[in-house]
């Protein structure tokens, strides 16, 4: 992939997203928006924890009365994000469409040149969570602790099985650098779902999975999971006994990142309005017990900090998309 073909559009986008926080959303021009409906979209299927998210924070922004406006949800599903982000992409210059955003998802899709979906096709507006992964084995595991699992991939390459839930996701891309960082390789099964790749764990039929803990939490607590590592910057509330993969010595840090965004090229006093919005809903009591009954690790960003993150983010996981043949 030829750096000149995307150093500039990064650097425009940057800079261009940058000048949306500088507006007040508090001036005269902004009084005039939103005056229409606004159009809630998901990349995933209704029920999915992306759509799940969405519906609930569009929910809080009437609920709370931020907005008068009506919302319509819209699912556009398919290409692993690619049909959503296009029609996002298409509608540039419209503030009345916004996009609940997997971090991940439009990240492998910006690292593909074919798909022509760079960050610049996009106005970030916030962050409101990560989603860490947790590395999980079934209670009778030989694996009682993080070391062990890696040491024995290390030792025996290929043999130790590991369920995931797609090639690019975030529990595949923690477990590219575990290997990195460990010297261990693991052979991949691939299921529809993490519920499904937690199943198969506990059945036996893999031996570790890295999804998130919340599809797995009543398997912990009836004692029948076994956490070894969280790969998020802290602890777990709900497992304060299980370390992350930073305290354990490794710099490692993985987690499906949850925010909004907006078509390229919106009116920026249209941007900060929605940033200060959802800053409000991000705040309030309802979402707070949203988030810690999901949880949800609490990494709210506004739009000019997102916005740098999701360029930093974006070269990891180039890094890792190269690493397991995705990108050339």
């Amino acid at each position: 992939m030829s750096r000149t073909l995307h150093r500039s559009p990064v650097r425009s986008f940057v800079v261009g997203v940058l000048g949306v926080v500088a507006v007040s959303a508090g001036s005269a021009q902004a009084q005039t928006y939103p005056s229409r409906t606004i159009e809630w979209i998901s990349h995933s299927s209704a029920g999915s924890g992306t759509d799940l998210f969405n519906r609930n924070v569009s929910d809080l922004l009437q609920k709370e009365k931020i907005f008068s406006v009506p919302f319509i949800h819209s699912n556009r599903v398919g290409g692993n994000g690619v049909v959503a982000y296009n029609y996002v992409k298409s509608k540039k210059g419209d503030p009345h469409v916004v996009i609940a955003m997997s971090v991940t998802v439009i990240l492998t899709a910006s690292a593909r040149p074919e798909f022509e979906l760079g960050l610049d096709t996009i106005t970030p507006i916030s962050r409101f969570a990560q989603d860490p992964q947790v590395v999980a084995v079934r209670t009778e595991s030989k694996f009682r602790t993080f070391k062990e699992l890696a040491e024995a991939g290390a030792k025996t390459p290929d043999t130790v099985v590991a369920g995931i839930t797609g090639p690019t996701g975030s529990g595949r891309a923690a477990l590219y650098f575990i290997e990195k960082e460990t010297g261990a390789r693991f052979r991949y099964v691939t299921f529809k779902g993490g519920g499904d790749a937690v199943l198969a764990t506990l059945g036996g039929h893999v031996e570790v999975t890295t999804e998130n803990l919340s599809e797995m939490m009543p398997l912990v607590e009836a004692k029948k999971m076994r956490l070894l590592a969280v790969t998020g910057e802290r602890r777990f509330k709900s497992a304060p006994d299980v370390p992350t993969l930073r305290e354990l010595g490794y710099k490692i840090v993985v987690a499906t990142g949850r925010g909004f965004a907006m078509p390229p090229g919106v009116p920026s006093v249209a941007a900060a309005t929605m940033e200060a919005a959802l800053k409000r809903v991000h705040d309030s009591p309802a979402y707070k017990e949203y988030s810690d009954r999901n949880m949800f690790e609490d990494a709210y960003l506004g739009s000019a900090d997102f916005t740098r993150e999701l360029v930093k983010q974006r070269a990891e996981q180039i890094e890792f998309l190269k690493a397991i043949g995705i990108v050339k």
